[in-house]
């Protein structure tokens, strides 16, 4: 809740800035007959859209879960950085329209005192909104704050190309204003698609960073009895919202008693310290010197040893129907898991002819 309110105030922040600019701008323009002045006044008022939105889509987010949304509703947040994403996108493109139209009309601009002293003012005011607004929304991890700062940045971007322009028509008497503006628009329209990575790629789901899956996995690790982790799938619900699941190895004589409150102890932790909803499987791992744990190790490291191979266990005997059955994560080289299985079936029957093999394929999610 503290970070929706702060996200809300930066928000707010723009709406006013942008408020006031268009207001300052529609005061001087009337005051000097300059229409264009009012017209880019205007334009700020829509610049404050992307605000609005950001608020909004904070909103949105923030609401609680309900019976058609057992997960809450933060992703959200991710379709409101989409749409200012293509907002950003969309200027770019009218800038480009609007430069290629000057090149192919040549037509050269003036400029009064009372315009560039405008733009001098707008572009101070947009340089210290955007470095704000993007600031905040990085510090608060919001893909569509950070997208409002960028998108006020980029308008001081703009604004500031039509400012060298006027100063090299003044000094020089050529006009650039198609070109630089052109240049400037390609730079926003690239900008604009690479603020779409973020959020389409959350919405689609991601991979975790391998920073934050070793942290989990060290973290589980430290508690007693747990012997390996492994299958660790994580979902973004939003950016508060983390929920997945993972194995872990214990020793095959645990009592259920004693794995009750592993588990619970483990979840509760990284719930506390990493903010994820986790899950928590158990498999059996035979340890100490006997016959069972020495078939164990020697079955893991014979399948490892197949090339294609990233990672062994899961090692379980069933006594009743003779079979051995073992996960096995395949590297990216491996496309056909049914082939891939088979290999590792006919390896380990060569090598341990006294017992059947079956192979579960899993998949490196993290």
């Amino acid at each position: 809740m503290e970070r929706n309110r702060k996200i809300i105030q930066v928000s707010t922040v723009g709406i006013v800035a942008n408020v006031l600019l268009a207001a300052f701008k529609a005061a001087v323009g009337f005051m000097s007959g300059a229409i264009a002045i009012v017209m880019d006044g205007v334009n700020n008022l829509s610049d404050a859209l992307s605000s609005v939105i950001t608020i909004v889509g904070t909103k949105l987010s923030a609401k609680p879960a309900d019976r058609e949304h057992p997960f809450g509703h933060g992703r959200a947040e991710y379709l409101t950085a989409i749409v200012i994403a293509l907002i950003v996108t969309a200027a770019g493109v009218t800038s480009m329209v609007e430069s290629i139209q000057k090149l192919v009309s040549r037509t050269t601009p003036t400029y009064s005192t009372v315009t560039l002293v405008v733009v001098v003012v707008a572009i101070a005011a947009k340089l210290v909104l955007g470095h704000y607004v993007r600031r905040e929304g990085r510090k608060l991890k919001s893909d569509a704050l950070a997208a409002s700062g960028a998108d006020a940045l980029f308008d001081a971007i703009v604004t500031l190309s039509t400012l060298v322009s006027a100063g090299i028509t003044m000094l020089w008497g050529l006009n650039l204003d198609g070109i630089i503006g052109t240049l400037i628009s390609l730079v926003i329209i690239k900008a604009g698609v690479e603020m779409l990575a973020s959020p389409v790629g959350e919405l689609l789901g991601s991979r975790i960073s391998p920073e934050f899956v070793a942290s989990l996995k060290e973290k589980a690790l430290t508690f007693e009895d747990v012997n390996g982790v492994y299958d660790i799938i994580v979902n973004n619900y939003g950016p508060n919202v983390l929920i997945g699941s993972m194995h872990i190895s214990v020793p095959e004589n645990m009592t259920a008693r004693k794995i009750h409150l592993l588990t619970r102890s483990l979840s509760t932790t990284l719930y506390k310290e990493f903010g994820v909803i986790m899950t928590i499987g158990i498999y059996a791992l035979y340890t100490g010197d006997t016959p069972m744990a020495h078939l164990q190790d020697d079955v893991l490291r014979t399948a490892s040893s197949q090339p294609g191979v990233l990672q062994t266990h899961a090692f379980y005997y069933y006594e009743d129907q003779n079979l051995i059955t073992i996960d096995v994560v395949p590297d990216e080289s491996v496309h056909d898991d049914q082939a891939f299985s088979d290999t590792i079936v006919e390896l380990l029957t060569r090598s341990f002819p006294d017992y059947r093999f079956s192979i579960v394929v899993d998949h490196n999610y993290s």
